[in-house]
């Protein structure tokens, strides 16, 4: 109840994991409180047991306030980002650079009261001793923030893929496609059977390799054409000439690992607010190369055309609440499992084409085709 109170200002899912840290840090102060206090009494120097680790304990209590807690206050002016506010490499140099030091000031003075003399006037009688214990102390914390900053990003990257892996599941089985599939194919059944026929044999295929794929994080480049095939011609079937697609996949690159659905949602946006809105429909392209270490992937329609806005929003990092229906969901999304599975070795490039449309291009890794297939 009093940590609660105490730290009733923290973000409320950082409560437990910084009690957690403190634990920890206090946990490790024991051993170097008994080592601090042999050490002494190997060199023959007067010095009780719990004077160190009076000492030990505040000076690692003060540093990790000073290291860990202070970045939740001073988040802005840190220009901390994410849950674990965790600075950006300059200001968390200029954080420890100050935090540590002040930490361990202020725990040696509390150590100095309590003892009753200054460690100070150890820069007098032994200086290479002096400046041991302070290099010791500030490699021991520095280790410390290490440690915890490793933490930290570890399970801020498990949080991304699992994030991504909830988005992934919402992107497979997009509700609005089934179901005007499947009123579509009630209507064929007594009109057109042999129509009817082909959609379902496209939808059973459409959803067979979704349920596949949706177990492995990578698979061959055919099979996300396959998929892609079985899309385009459900929807085709469903907008008759208005829609015109073609797929181009060399056969060198088939093999070819990469992310389960990572152009699906290119096609359905392309369709959804570059052809269904225009009374003509249009044309899709997708299209797989190879330049020199690098695989390229192009989804090019001629609809109406991606916004300003829509691609300023494309940038934004998605969250559960982002709406799906909007332009630019489809390319976040993508975006975000190219950096989650890559990070800066793979990219998006979004352009308008000068005729109409747009054209999105993914540049990844050209890996073999064993590579986590």
């Amino acid at each position: 109840m009093l940590f609660k109170n105490l730290f009733a200002w923290l973000p409320a899912d950082q409560r437990k994991p910084l009690l957690k840290r403190l634990l920890i840090v206090w946990a490790v102060a024991l051993p170097i409180a008994v080592t601090t206090w042999m050490g002494h009494k190997s060199n023959g120097l007067p010095h009780r047991f719990d004077v160190s680790l009076v000492y030990s304990y505040a000076i690692s209590t003060f540093i990790w306030l000073f290291t860990d807690v202070v970045r939740y206050p001073f988040k802005r002016q840190l220009r901390a980002q994410g849950p674990y506010c965790w600075p950006p490499a300059l200001q968390a140099s200029l954080m420890l650079g100050v935090g540590i030091p002040l930490g361990y000031a202020l725990g040696t003075l509390v150590g100095d009261a309590y003892a009753g003399w200054s460690t100070w006037d150890l820069w007098q009688l032994n200086r290479n001793r002096f400046v041991g214990m302070v290099a010791s102390s500030v490699a021991i914390s520095a280790a410390f923030v290490g440690f915890f900053y490793q933490r930290a990003k570890t399970e801020s990257l498990t949080n991304q893929v699992t994030q991504a892996q909830l988005m992934l599941l919402q992107s497979q089985l997009e509700p609005h496609m089934l179901f005007n599939t499947l009123a579509h194919l009630r209507a064929l059944i007594g009109q057109d059977t042999a129509r009817a026929h082909a959609m379902l044999d496209h939808l059973n295929d459409y959803l067979r390799t979704t349920l596949h794929a949706s177990r492995q994080p990578l698979h061959p480049l055919v099979d996300e054409f396959s998929r892609l095939d079985d899309y385009l011609s459900l929807m085709a079937i469903r907008m008759g000439k208005r829609l015109v697609f073609e797929l181009d996949l060399p056969p060198g690159l088939a093999a070819s690992p990469v992310p389960s659905f990572i152009l699906q949602p290119l096609v359905e946006n392309a369709i959804r607010h570059g052809l269904e809105p225009q009374v003509s429909g249009g044309r899709i392209e997708v299209q797989a190369q190879a330049e020199g270490q690098q695989l390229l992937l192009t989804v090019r329609d001629n609809g109406l055309g991606i916004s300003e806005l829509a691609l300023a929003e494309s940038a934004r990092p998605l969250t559960p609440a982002t709406d799906r229906t909007t332009a630019s969901w489809g390319l976040t999304h993508v975006r975000q499992r190219l950096h989650t599975q890559y990070g800066t070795r793979a990219g998006m490039h979004i352009s308008p084409v000068t005729t109409g449309g747009t054209c999105v291009v993914l540049t990844l890794p050209l890996e073999s085709p064993h590579a986590d297939v």
